[in-house]
């Protein structure tokens, strides 16, 4: 079984890497708590507590809130 590296023994494009994945994690929720947050619950799918508790599951929650997690507006 292979043992887990520790932060100090990865290469630093590893690290690079980590910190940009991260970032992007981040920056992605927050973009779609503040879509969420101003959008009105009727162009929203399914209750918007729920679409929170969705955005902790990383990367998925969020890109599945902007595909399909809100209506189209007319």
């Amino acid at each position: 079984m292979a043992q887990k590296k520790r932060w100090s023994e990865l290469s630093p494009s590893a690290k690079r890497a980590i910190v940009v994945a991260g970032t992007v994690e981040i920056v992605v929720t927050g973009f779609a708590l503040r879509d969420l947050i101003r959008r009105p619950a009727r162009e929203v799918r399914g209750p918007k507590v729920l679409w929170v508790l969705a955005f902790l599951v990383q990367p998925f929650g969020p890109l599945a809130y902007f595909r399909v997690g809100r209506r189209r507006g007319d």
